[in-house]
């Protein structure tokens, strides 16, 4: 697993070891092998780290795949998918961005930075749409802004709940105004499915930001967070340059947007299908 040379002869490491000086050698550790909490800074083992549900000792909930979330949110065999073909043109033509988007759809096997489709969640029949972080940090662009218009469409067609997982970087840059003109389209849909009486739940999870936060992310009827979810608008070095005051440690996180009022509930990860599925059945 670990390649550790421990003997030397006058400052120079055995064969297949680099030397950094007469005293360290470079350890080369497989990116697969250990996790690195970005809110504690703690290292633990990735299979315990996975085994725990993507969950850090410290509370701090990892970004997990559009894919993962489904799969210990909808019931088995149950999720339907959406506009599965739909994938980004380049309508600014912004250098290279084809080759960007063909190379991430390949690493992530999905054609864009959302999946939506319809599903049960213990029995309770809604449409759902799950971002992925892994896809252009989950920006909003013309893909993104479509299927989600789309799947509250559909929610209304069918008088159906919609429950959105949100984590984004905002919207697309790569798509220039195309990407902005989302979160007006967006919001309209959410308004659309909100006259006709139907649940709009939104699950934030890390990071949600940007455009997102200022459109589709912030409309649900109820919010619930993740634990020490970073939920806002502009970064904190933005804002805190641009107002000159010193914000608190808990600035954007869950807990002091729970606090404000800005979200309804915060839900532990191994708690949030069950929540949803009590909702659900409240609604129904």
């Amino acid at each position: 697993m670990l390649n550790l040379v421990k003997t030397r002869f006058n400052g120079v490491a055995e064969k297949g070891a680099e030397v950094v000086d007469n005293f360290k050698t470079k350890v080369n550790v497989p990116e697969d092998i250990l996790y690195k909490c970005p809110r504690c800074q703690e290292t633990t083992l990735m299979d315990d780290f996975l085994a725990q549900g993507k969950v850090c000792k410290c509370g701090y909930h990892g970004r997990m795949t559009a894919k993962e979330r489904l799969q210990i949110t909808a019931d088995k065999g149950s999720f339907i998918e959406y506009d599965s073909d739909m994938t980004s043109l380049n309508p600014i033509n912004f250098p290279k961005y084809e080759e960007k988007i063909g190379s991430l759809q390949q690493s992530t096997g999905i054609k864009d930075a959302i999946l939506t489709g319809e599903c049960t969640i213990r029995g309770n029949r809604c449409v759902i749409g799950v971002m992925d972080s892994n896809f252009l940090m989950a920006s909003m662009g013309s893909v993104v802004g479509e299927k989600i218009t789309r799947a509250f469409e559909k929610a209304i067609e069918l008088s159906l709940p919609v429950i959105m997982f949100t984590a984004s970087g905002g919207a697309r840059m790569q798509e220039g105004i195309i990407s902005l003109m989302q979160m007006a389209k967006t919001s309209g849909a959410v308004k659309l499915h909100s006259d006709r009486g139907l649940l709009y739940i939104t699950v934030v999870t890390d990071p949600t930001t940007g455009g997102v936060t200022a459109s589709f992310a912030s409309l649900g009827d109820i919010i619930i967070a993740e634990p020490k979810v970073m939920f806002g608008f502009a970064g904190r070095r933005v804002i805190q340059d641009t107002i000159k005051q010193h914000l608190p440690d808990d600035f954007q996180m869950s807990e002091m947007l729970l606090e404000k009022g800005f979200v309804d509930m915060i839900v532990e990860r191994k708690k949030i299908r069950t929540t949803l599925a009590q909702l659900l059945t409240l609604h129904n």
